[in-house]
């Protein structure tokens, strides 16, 4: 997994991330569209927002007969706008794009990279399972092409072109951007109940209690996400540790410069249990504590809806799994607000997370798909749909349809906010897919926060 230095390198990359997330019409120009071939400073090849059939097929000829198998984490209904963004490639080059999701993603790709049948192209949601293949599969993942490496230089930051960066090889682009800090509300049970958005964490604490003291459950939660299943909690354990211990522990925590078991963790996972594991504020429409690790998490905010809990702590791509009809907005049936600070020392962190598209084929088709997905066109085109946040620079606000995606944006813009990366994607695999998402099970199901400490610290991997 990833070594010292080079942990050290992403954390010093992360802590720009928050400014660098502009996501407004600031990135270089549309490009010549020429054939890529020398990847100069002059030579921009990147298609810009908006380009044509006639560009895209001068850029990438024509691709007729050919297939594109896609693998990634994303799964119905979320992969419907995925697909569609692929629309219009295929429309004018000719190629097929065979796209499949699977919730067992992280176990299955390397079975399948091990096997020998690995997919063309295959989305990672994780920088540390990009630094897993490299590592373990030499040659299995190929190098970005001269033209992908462009188009990423062109209209991505320097932090984003990291994360898909292995020992100075650049391997994957960026795909999406998301925001972790967000918990889920209906603004209109809020306003029926007389209840305000709270501003901090000791407000959040308060309105969970007012809400129990008129006969309600504040809290639904859920975890399970096939072999993924406790990554959720992983994520409410991220937030605190930047609210309690802030960004410089953060950093220390995930490069193991502290240990998993320091007592400025201990303290984070407690004060997440102040929530999680309280029986009155949990799991409201689902069950006790314990359910929250047998709730597929695409489940789990959907009790608001039913008025049978009033809050979902959640990313913000979860907009996707709100029942169809729903309107999410500030004054709709859903919206969602920023999970408050704890210490104001510490700010108002952002924690948030990002795929990367990294190919097993350098066959002309799977090149040109990949340079295309790198392109302000593509990303344009997707974030104009729903769950989908870019951090291509080129993709201006008004691009989104969606409140929520335009919200996620302004907190990644804000340059007083402190973004930090998913700490569990950038802990070596073992740890941040592996021991990280059951220990939180475990805790879940009865564990204590030092027994599941210290198992996790006991199985990081030696340097």
């Amino acid at each position: 997994m990833a070594n010292s230095t080079t942990r050290r390198g992403i954390s010093a990359v992360t802590v720009a991330l928050g400014l660098s997330l502009v996501l407004a019409a600031c990135g270089g120009d549309d490009g010549d569209n020429g054939d890529g071939g020398d990847g100069g400073d002059d030579d921009t090849t990147g298609l810009g927002a908006g380009a044509d059939c006639d560009a895209l097929v001068e850029e990438y000829g024509d691709l007729s007969d050919t297939e594109i198998t896609m693998y990634s984490t994303i799964i119905a209904p979320e992969d419907a706008p995925l697909e569609a963004s692929f629309d219009k490639f295929e429309e004018c080059t000719g190629a097929t794009i065979i796209y499949e999701g699977s919730d067992e993603f992280e176990a299955q790709l390397p079975v399948r990279v091990e096997g020998g049948t690995p997919p063309d192209m295959a989305i990672l949601p994780q920088p540390g399972l990009l630094r897993t293949l490299v590592e373990d599969y030499p040659d299995a993942v190929v190098p970005a092409p001269e033209q992908v490496e462009a188009n990423v230089d062109q209209f991505f930051s320097p932090d984003w072109k990291a994360y898909g960066t292995i020992d100075d090889t650049f391997y994957a682009a960026p795909f999406g951007a998301n925001v972790k800090s967000f918990v889920w509300y209906s603004p209109t049970a809020f306003a029926d109940a007389g209840y305000e958005i709270p501003e901090t964490w000791d407000d959040m604490l308060a309105l969970s209690d007012q809400i129990v003291a008129d006969g309600g459950k504040p809290w639904c939660a859920g975890v399970s996400s096939g072999e993924a299943t406790g990554w959720p909690a992983t994520d409410w354990v991220e937030d605190v540790v930047l609210r309690t211990a802030g960004p410089e522990v953060y950093d220390q925590w995930y490069t193991h410069e502290i240990p998993f078991n320091d007592p400025q963790i201990i303290e984070a996972i407690d004060t997440v249990g102040e929530v999680l594991k309280n029986e009155d504020y949990v799991n409201g429409g689902l069950g006790d504590v314990a359910s929250i690790a047998t709730t597929r998490f695409e489940d789990a905010g959907l009790p608001i809806t039913l008025g049978q809990c009033y809050m979902h702590r959640q990313a913000s791509f979860y907009a996707a799994n709100w029942p169809e009809g729903t309107e999410v907005a500030e004054d709709g049936d859903i919206f969602a607000f920023y999970l408050p600070p704890i210490d104001e020392a510490q700010g108002r962190p952002v924690l948030g997370g990002g795929e990367f598209v990294a190919a097993f084929s350098d066959r002309p088709e799977v090149q040109a798909f990949q340079a295309y997905m790198a392109t302000a066109d593509w990303h344009n085109e997707r974030a104009s749909g729903p769950n989908f946040v870019s951090a291509n620079l080129e993709v201006p606000l008004d691009a989104y349809d969606s409140p929520i995606n335009r919200l996620s944006a302004e907190i990644l813009q804000d340059e007083n906010a402190v973004f930090r990366f998913d700490a569990s994607d950038l802990m070596p695999g073992a740890v941040g897919t592996g021991s990280f998402w059951t220990g939180m099970v475990d805790w879940l199901t009865g564990a204590s926060t030092e027994e599941v400490a210290d198992a996790i610290e006991e199985s990081w991997p030696a340097s």
